[in-house]
């Protein structure tokens, strides 16, 4: 099943390097975007730079029933994903 790769960081943040194919959805965006989230397939991996706001992102989504795990730093993502 192939995973959906969330990046919650800030789009400067993203811009200035991040995992091919993820999709940026900031984490204070977050509860204004459920429905694209939604629809994009899970399960997704969310991820930022340390892991801390893609843990934020985890539970909240969790939360609301949807599929999704913290896959920490984009870097630890980004290295995982070109291994697979």
């Amino acid at each position: 099943m192939k995973k959906v790769i969330v990046d919650v960081r800030t789009p400067g943040e993203f811009m200035g390097g991040n995992v091919a194919g993820s999709i940026n959805i900031p984490l204070n965006e977050i509860p204004g975007r459920i429905d694209e989230i939604k629809q994009i397939g899970q399960p997704i991996v969310l991820c930022c730079a340390s892991g801390a706001r893609s843990a934020q992102a985890t539970m909240y989504l969790r939360n609301l029933g949807i599929e999704c795990e913290n896959g920490g730093s984009w870097l630890a993502v980004n290295f995982a994903f070109q291994n697979n």
